[in-house]
């Protein structure tokens, strides 16, 4: 999984469409970019610059030290404004493309205009049919994240206060965001026929805010800064003031069917690269299911015989697995071994080129957990990076109440069999090499940023578990089939809910009893099909079936000319392309490059 960098909000300060300066244009050609990428970037560069004046913290994100005092005002004013420079924008990339000649700027155009397009749709459809749950505690930890951070440079730390004085109003002329979302909400309920967020996303949402504003205090303290604590308090009570609103007045209007209405479900698939319909997807996910099982049995007969297990049942061997249970600190030193096991095993096999620097993996902080509790990796700054490496980021502590502390222990990812499986998924060969390499070689703005979606970087995730499982210990590759095995009944299940055809009850047995994961983790599955973010889960399958897909079609082409390291690295020396588009990489500039050699 991948934390994108991003935040809701708009700048109030507006500034007309420029092109790239001169000047700009002269520095990336003085560093030897390649021509069609700086031509490229000159026009990805015009959108760039308009969301990060409207949305500041992005530019932060970007190690763009001139935003980092500025914050986003998320009124629909701003929103409608920015709408208008985009459209603008959208004109002119049009225009572009009728009289551009270069194929690969014409590529990075029509991704561009396809990126804006899709937030235009989605944009409407929010703004005509539906009242957003929008969580101020949560933009406001997201904010100051972005600044206090190991690989932030110290200097710019102090900047956060300054942010958070401004998110709570104590700045003259800028009100408390929260009051800014209360008005917007405020003016979304009046519209007909609106619908309303799920009862279980806002009481979600709200029970983990504490954690997040301690979390807020936590990273001020870390950093040894002063004079935050005025803003913290009035913070802490303005969220109260306005959570309290929202179990008020959103609350008791919520829905309590988490269905999404298709056009919405259609739109979320879009978002997230998955361009079949969801049922063809279904019964996909649901032959792969099979496969995946059969394949499966064979292995933990031989654990089962190996270490003397009562029952070879490839669920009950993952459960003897799981006994040994690696916590606290000792988690980190696993991690790093296998990491050194993986490198090992690319090297040896020509898999793919790695990095000349170590990987970065590290334990989520509880504010973190609460904001994604899951393992994930936080890319690098794509953008004006000034060493800043992505982040393997484990969390083991899920966020919960009292009431439910049993369903909130897991234990699926703090085991030796699985961590195989998890680095190659979001270190090496993974997303710590699939975004650093973007940083390192450099690839166009277009594809770094506007291509993005999960289809096409989740999908890399999963072939980079394909790639090492043949090489893991009889174990690991276990459990790197039950993760595939996993990813492929997300695919079925996320649709199937949406559809109606199954309930939480039948999706839960699924995860649990055939998946073999914990309550907890299978809880935060449901709310990801139902709540959090539908739709998404889905592009882990799609993605690796496209890759794999690719992968045949290029060995079939070059035969004995094949070469598993040079097809790696030509992928990922793509960026973020959509499958199309790297097919068509493949097809008319790899595979001929190939074949004449």
């Amino acid at each position: 999984m991948i934390k994108k960098r991003n935040f809701i909000g708009l700048l109030a300060t507006l500034a007309l469409i420029t092109f790239p300066t001169v000047a700009r244009l002269q520095t990336l050609q003085a560093q030897n970019v390649k021509a069609w990428i700086v031509k490229s970037n000159s026009y990805t560069q015009l959108l760039i610059d308009l969301e990060n004046r409207y949305s500041p913290e992005d530019g932060s994100s970007q190690g763009l030290e001139a935003y980092d005092t500025k914050v986003s005002i998320p009124t629909i004013t701003n929103l409608i404004e920015e709408r208008k420079e985009k459209e603008a924008l959208m004109n002119l990339f049009s225009n572009a493309l009728k009289t551009e000649s270069d194929e690969f700027v014409r590529q990075d155009l029509q991704i561009l205009i396809t990126h804006l397009n899709l937030e235009f749709r989605e944009q409407d459809f929010e703004l005509g049919h539906k009242v957003t749950f929008l969580n101020a505690a949560s933009m406001v930890y997201d904010g100051l994240e972005t600044l206090l951070d190991d690989q932030t440079p110290a200097a710019r730390h102090a900047a956060a206060i300054i942010r958070l004085r401004k998110y709570t109003g104590l700045v003259p002329g800028l009100k408390p965001i929260a009051i800014v979302l209360q008005e917007r909400v405020e003016r979304q309920v009046k519209g007909k026929n609106m619908i309303y967020p799920t009862k279980e996303e806002i009481e979600l949402g709200l029970s983990r805010n504490a954690s997040l504003i301690t979390g807020i205090a936590d990273l001020f303290k870390k950093y040894k800064l002063t004079n935050w604590e005025e803003a913290h308090v009035k913070l802490k009570q303005q969220i109260k003031t306005y959570d309290q609103w929202i179990r008020m007045n959103i609350l008791p209007k919520a829905r309590k069917d988490f269905r999404l209405n298709d056009q919405e479900y259609a739109l979320q698939l879009e978002q997230y690269g998955i361009d079949i319909p969801s049922a063809r997807l279904a019964t996909m996910a649901h032959a792969a299911f099979n496969d995946i099982q059969e394949e499966m049995k064979p292995l933990a007969e031989q654990i089962a015989k190996q270490q003397h297990f009562q029952s070879n049942n490839y669920r009950d061997v993952i459960r003897d697995l799981k006994k040994e249970q690696i916590l606290g600190d000792s988690i980190i030193p696993l991690y790093k071994n296998h990491l050194k096991d993986i490198e090992g095993i690319i090297l040896e096999h020509h898999l793919i080129t790695l990095p000349n620097r170590p990987a970065i993996i590290r334990l989520a902080t509880a504010a973190e957990t609460a904001q994604i509790p899951a393992p994930h990796m936080v890319p690098p700054p794509l953008l004006n990076n000034t060493g800043e490496r992505g982040v393997f980021v484990l969390p083991l502590n899920m966020p919960g109440t009292p009431a439910n502390k049993e369903l909130n222990k897991y234990d699926d990812f703090s085991f030796d069999a699985v961590s195989w499986t998890m680095i190659a998924h979001e270190a090496r060969p993974g997303h710590e090499v699939q975004f650093d390499k973007m940083v390192e070689e450099g690839v166009s703005e277009a594809r770094s940023l506007y291509a993005f979606n999960s289809t096409n970087a989740e999908g890399w995730g999963l072939y980079s578990e394909y790639m090492i499982e043949p090489y893991m210990p009889l174990e690991g590759q276990l459990l790197s089939l039950d993760y595939r095995l996993f990813r492929a009944a997300r695919a079925f299940l996320d649709p199937e809910l949406q559809a109606g055809k199954i309930t939480r009850q039948q999706a839960t047995k699924v995860l649990i009893e055939d998946v073999v994961l914990s309550p907890a983790l299978t809880r935060q599955e449901i709310e990801r099909y139902t709540i959090q973010s539908p739709g998404q889960a889905n592009s882990y399958f799609y993605g690796f079936t496209k890759m794999i897909a690719l992968r045949k079609e290029t060995e079939t082409a070059l035969g004995a000319k094949f070469n598993a390291l040079k097809f790696h690295d030509f992928i990922l020396s793509q960026g973020l392309l959509t499958p199309s588009l790297l097919r068509e990489a493949v097809l008319k500039d790899f595979i001929p490059a190939q074949s004449a050699n």
